[in-house]
């Protein structure tokens, strides 16, 4: 089954074999749409007893316990959890700056969510992704079960980098039309000044939220010296400066302080914050990282 789904640009069959063990972990319950391999509130058919309750005229007798009657001479039924699907939802960032560094955060980024996305789909969850960053958002059409990885791939190889990305829009845009709210994975390298903004109007659905910050290595470890002019990848003014050993200091406090107060925005909303460099292989991120944060087990 997993060689039919390869797709050599991203994976190779040894690693989509390695995430069939894989599943995504959820904080809580969820009702979705139809049955599937996920604990819901609702009680359905399933093979995991829940309760009794007593008969009424109009209830399925199928359901009747007959070794129950046979002690109490009524009639009860059987309730069982159901085990429904949920949809996970993908949000990538396309836009032009996150098609820079080595490794390239744009591949990177298509990388971890086909792999999240093929284990959401092993586990049959319905799999819904966006790209946004283009002149508008780019959308798949939902998938489910394993051979939704074959479209998956396909769609994400099919993305090319964008321009500039509004992301507080992308958020209360999707808030407002996201069908089914659930897990969602977001991967960007969150260089939006209204990052906050987007977020929020996410929670405001109560999406579960794994936000995948993205950075190249020479976005961690500038390797600058002397008169610089920088140009903005989306389109700013450039920038002209002269890399010193002050400046380079200045550079790390500001990044410290900018993933520091990323990291407290999230934990206080109880958003999952998994800061990466793309220096990371994606092997060590799926099969260690991300189980030892409980996004993955």
């Amino acid at each position: 089954m997993t060689g039919s789904v390869v797709d050599p640009e991203l994976f190779d069959a040894s690693f989509l074999a390695q995430l069939d063990r894989l599943a995504l972990a959820t904080k809580r319950a969820l009702a979705g749409d139809l049955q599937g391999e996920r604990r819901s509130p609702r009680r359905g058919a399933s093979v995991e007893f829940a309760d009794f309750k007593a008969y009424v005229p109009g209830d399925d007798f199928r359901q009747i316990d007959w070794n129950l009657y046979a002690r109490l001479d009524r009639f009860f039924l059987k309730l069982f959890m159901a085990e429904e699907e949920l949809t996970i939802h993908f949000l990538l960032d396309t836009s032009r700056s996150m098609d820079w560094g080595q490794p390239n955060k744009l591949r990177y980024a298509k990388r971890v969510t086909g792999a999240v996305g093929y284990i959401a789909l092993s586990n049959l969850d319905r799999v819904t992704l966006t790209a946004f960053g283009q002149s508008g958002v780019i959308e798949m059409p939902l998938q489910r079960t394993k051979q939704g990885a074959v479209p998956l791939f396909r769609f994400l190889q099919g993305l090319q980098p964008g321009s500039q990305t509004d992301f507080a829009e992308v958020g209360r845009r999707y808030a407002r039309t996201a069908r089914n709210p659930g897990p969602l994975l977001l991967c960007t390298d969150l260089l939006d000044a209204e990052w906050q903004a987007g977020l929020q109007a996410l929670l405001r659905r109560r999406f579960e939220i794994t936000l995948l910050h993205l950075l190249a290595p020479e976005e961690i470890e500038p390797s600058i010296d002397g008169d610089l002019r920088l140009m903005d990848a989306e389109g700013g003014l450039p920038v002209d400066l002269t890399a010193d050993p002050d400046l380079l200091t200045r550079y790390y406090t500001s990044l410290t302080n900018w993933r520091d107060e990323i990291s407290t925005f999230c934990s206080s909303r109880s958003i999952a914050y998994v800061p990466v460099t793309t220096s990371l292989p994606i092997e060590t991120l799926l099969l260690h990282l991300m189980r030892q944060r409980g996004i993955l087990h």
